[in-house]
């Protein structure tokens, strides 16, 4: 089993959301998050001896993948992501320890 944590501009996150859901995937977690990358849309401005940033708005999706079907799933996530624009947002993988959640 695989976790992805995908991370997308806020008006691509509706469409990555139903593609997982059309994948089958059936549980999700979904997070407001901030940030930059590469595109370092940041403020240079000093403000007595603060240094400012200025973080972009974005949704961090995590969902667990079976390993078989992990390759499939990020290829779709990425097409349907993807604006061809900088700062399209990333998708990492991660191979987690079990293959069910443990229910509490």
């Amino acid at each position: 089993m695989k976790q992805f944590t995908i991370v997308v501009k806020p008006f691509r996150a509706e469409a990555v959301l139903q593609t997982i859901t059309e994948l089958g995937v059936d549980a999700f977690v979904v997070t407001e998050a901030k940030g930059f990358s590469r595109q370092k849309n940041y403020l240079e401005r000093y403000v007595g001896s603060e240094y400012s940033l200025a973080f972009l708005p974005k949704v961090e999706i995590s969902v667990w993948i079976s390993d078989d079907r992990a390759e499939e799933v990020a290829e779709k996530i990425v097409k349907i992501a993807r604006t061809g624009r900088i700062g399209d947002g990333k998708v990492f993988t991660v191979p987690t320890a079990w293959s069910e959640p443990l229910e509490f």
